[in-house]
Order: C-alpha cells, then structure tokens, then sequence
C-alpha cells in the first residue's frame, strides 16, 4: 500500500490497480457508516483490495531489490529503510495525532494501546468489537513487518548462496498461511461458530494475523522475482497482456465465489490464497506491454493511485465527521450525494496529507540520500 508510487510511473496499468484497490476499500468501509442500499452489494468484496495492495507492494519492493541485487549482488539497508521510513511514517504518524489527540476525529469509542500502533503489532489481538477505532491500520503492519524482514533475508539469501531458491521460499510462505488457517479453523474458530463471539475471534485469529496473510505478498514476490530472472516468463507476459488480463478475471470471479461467505471455512482456509493469485494475474496483465492496461494513461488513475496511502490512512475519520456534520444540517446520510460527499471528502483529506505532510517529507528524503550518496562516491 505504501509503495512508491513514483516507482512505477511508467507502468501506468499498475497505478490503475491502486486505484482500485483504494475504491474497493472505500466501499468496503463506507458499510460501516450509513450509505446507499447498493454499497452493501457493491462494497461486501471491497476487502480484496487490501489483498491486492499486498500484491502490489510484493511485486514492486521485491522488484526494486532484485533489481539493486542484480547490479550489485548487495542491499543498501540504508538507502531501502530510509526510503521506506520517509514514505510511511510521516503520514502514518499524523494521522495517529488525530485519532490520539482529537477524539472527534474517531469513528467509534476505542482504539487500541497506542504501543501497539507505534510497534506495527496492532494487528495481533486485535478485538475490532470494542477496539475497534483505526481498525484498519491493520494492513500497514503487515506491510511494516514484510518491509523489515523482506530486505534482510534476501541479504542474507544472496550472502549464503540460497537466493536462487526465492521463488520457493515465498511459496512456502504461502502453504505456511494456508495450512495456519486451517489449523486455525479447525481448532479456533469451529468451537464459536454459533456464539456472538464468533466475528471477534475470526478476526483475531484468522483475518488480522501477519502469519495467517502472506499469501499476497508472496505472490508478488514470486511475480517480482520471475520477472526480473526469468526472461521467458518475462517474454511470455509481454506477450499474452490480454490473455493474461480475461484470465485474472476468470480467476477473480471464482475467487469471489468461493469467498461469497466470507467467513466460511472455504473462504477462510483457501480464499486468501485464490484472490492473491487473481490479483497476480492481473497485474501481469497491467505490467504487460501488450495489454491496454499497460498502455491507456490516465489522470485520473494516477493521481488516486498516488493519493491510496493518505486516502486509506485518514478515510474512516473523514467519512465520520462528514456525516455528523451533514446530520447536523439536518441533510440526508444515506443517499448518493451523501455518497460523493464523503469521498470527494476523502479525496480532498489525502490532497491534504500530500501538501503538508508528503511533500515535505520527501524533500528530506531526497536531501538525506543525496548526501548519502556524495559521501559512498
């Protein structure tokens, strides 16, 4: 989610899939607030857009690291965490000001320790029925997680000769999650399935957990890792964009079959994994010269898909206070003004991040690595 998006300003069908991730997720949420009757039908599958930022941020920090270790068998663990520490915890942290200091900003009652949120752990324990409140800060400590230990153990596969095998390590990962969920299913979560602890302990045990959703990630990584060695899948996927884009749809539509309970136990134990690998088709589609999705540019896409990671942050908050204010003018909540309100809200909170927030941020970012790059030459 919080990858770089200017590291794929020329793969514009990959800006195209942040945005709709983003827009997923905005329906996905805006259920929880009062909305118009069909976001219930539109928004129920919004939650694969967290599973499609996770393959997107797979695919393109792996990529810029196979890359960095292709030109020189080595990883800056400096450049990689001083890039990643200027795009993520500037914004992150503002928004933690807002929800800690300006209570009216909450969506609901009660956050969790703020310990947890400055740890990147929030998402073990996670009680989302009376904690609830940036709940869905979630996603950014798996990615958290994933960016500390993804750069450490390539460094430590290239050092040790076992950097070849990436491709089945991450595969590992991904039976690792499978198998996780369903031993977690069987011993967890059939014992509750008809108590009103039900949806808390789902959550907890299976929804939140880093262990249990690296399915997303992995695949990227795999996708990441064969594009940049693999010059007959690369050659492959260049030449297959369309096939390769009515194929993750296929997939996809399966998927979403499969997970139309969500909290099934074919949802939960396989569905994760079937969307990750949809998601993963699709983006060889976006990434495919010869796909529309490669080649069609839009405005629009891109500046969304720039605007994703302040969007997701402050979304939640926005929304809450909107409608209280729309409610104390006595306006309708529940419509589809309402609706356009609330996202063109959204929209103009993550212009707002970029302004005062992301902007100069990354001015220090350029200021810190060009002087660390003086001091290497």
């Amino acid at each position: 989610m919080p990858a770089d998006h200017h590291s794929s300003e020329k793969l514009h069908g990959l800006d195209h899939l942040r945005a709709l991730a983003i827009l997923l997720v905005l329906m996905y949420h805006y259920r929880a607030f009062k909305h118009p009757a069909w976001i219930d039908t539109i928004g129920r599958f919004g939650w694969t857009g967290v599973d499609l930022f996770f393959v997107l941020s797979g695919f393109l920090i792996s990529g810029q690291l196979f890359k960095e270790i292709e030109k020189s068998r080595d990883i800056s663990l400096k450049t990689f965490f001083i890039k990643r520490f200027f795009r993520i915890i500037p914004p992150y942290l503002f928004t933690l000001f807002l929800y800690f200091a300006f209570p009216f900003f909450r969506e609901r009652e009660w956050l969790s320790s703020f310990w947890k949120f400055i740890t990147f752990t929030q998402n073990y324990g996670l009680d989302v029925i009376n904690r609830g409140t940036f709940s869905h800060a979630w996603s950014l400590c798996i990615e958290e997680q994933f960016y500390l230990f993804l750069p450490l153990a390539l460094l430590i596969a290239v050092k040790t000769k076992i950097f070849r095998y990436t491709v089945f390590f991450a595969l590992f990962l991904i039976l690792f999650s499978l198998s996780a969920r369903w031993m977690i299913w069987k011993e967890w979560i059939v014992p509750v399935l008809d108590t009103k602890g039900f949806w808390k302990e789902w959550y907890m045990k299976i929804y939140y957990p880093t262990h249990t959703r690296l399915d997303g990630l992995a695949v990227g990584v795999i996708l990441g890792y064969l594009m940049q060695y693999s010059s007959r899948f690369k050659n492959a996927v260049h030449d297959n964009g369309s096939r390769l884009l009515v194929c993750g749809v296929i997939l996809l539509g399966i998927s979403l079959w499969i997970c139309n309970d969500q909290v099934s136990e074919e949802a939960s134990v396989f569905g994760f994994t079937f969307v990750a690998v949809s998601y993963g088709v699709i983006l060889l589609s976006a990434v495919s010269k010869s796909s529309f999705l490669f080649r069609w540019k839009s405005y629009g896409t891109a500046q969304l898909a720039g605007l994703s990671y302040a969007v997701y942050l402050s979304h939640k908050g926005i929304i809450h206070m909107i409608q209280y204010g729309l409610e104390q003018s006595g306006m309708e909540t529940s419509d589809n003004i309402s609706l356009l309100i609330g996202l063109l809200g959204c929209i103009a909170g993550g212009l707002l991040y970029r302004l005062i927030i992301e902007k100069p941020s990354s001015y220090f970012k350029y200021r810190i690595l060009n002087r660390l790059a003086k001091r290497n030459n």
